[in-house]
């Protein structure tokens, strides 16, 4: 399989480049600074901006695929960086795509019609990073690919050890954390499974 990359150099996005590379795929992934990288078989690294829509249209060209491990910063680069995925995928003729998005957007328990980061289900007070994954969520619900949102909560560095529990667009119940690597074996499982197209999937231990 080809696959599209975003996001491949972050804490969980190098964990599923593993397995991905490790399983034989061919990946192009999209990094700012390409010299950081190592050279590994079967990967090309492609110099831009997520937030380049041409750089992202290039990148997608060829893919059967597209796994995107962005995470938020202080500014709106996973809204802009989703929008130009979609409209890449689009004009490419590619369906699939997984994202790792956060259990804040995900389906509150104790509050009906409202998602997690948005009641005391969340812990959180800085709502900026939930509200760019609630949007860029939104953008894929709204597209014709087939998407899946992994929603991982409480995220520690951690190599995969099994037993985790998912659950379609909900927190597992009592769900307090998962670890990056089990985060990584999961969305990389779905990626080729393809069981939960169209859901967020809530994750946790």
């Amino acid at each position: 399989m080809n696959i599209t990359f975003f996001g491949a150099t972050g804490r969980t996005g190098s964990e599923i480049l593993r397995r991905a590379l490790q399983d034989g795929h061919e990946v192009r992934a999209l990094v700012r600074s390409p010299e950081k990288s190592t050279a590994q078989a079967g990967l090309t690294l492609v110099q831009g901006d997520v937030r380049d829509a041409e750089a992202v249209r290039q990148t997608i060209a060829g893919a059967d695929a597209v796994m995107s491990a962005l995470g938020t910063d202080s500014a709106t680069t996973l809204t802009e960086a989703t929008a130009a995925i979609i409209q890449g995928m689009k004009e490419h003729g590619v369906a699939r795509i997984v994202t790792i998005g956060t259990a804040g957007i995900l389906e509150s328990r104790t509050e009906p019609g409202k998602l997690r980061y948005q009641t005391s289900d969340s812990r959180r007070k800085q709502t900026f990073a939930a509200e760019e994954h609630q949007k860029a969520y939104e953008m894929l619900r709204d597209s014709p690919l087939d998407w899946t949102v992994i929603c991982p909560t409480y995220l520690p560095d951690g190599e995969a050890v099994g037993g985790y529990r998912t659950q379609r667009d909900y927190l597992p119940v009592d769900g307090q954390q998962i670890s990056t690597g089990d985060t990584a074996a999961y969305a990389y499982a779905e990626l080729l499974a393809k069981e939960h197209i169209g859901y967020r999937v809530g994750i946790a231990y």
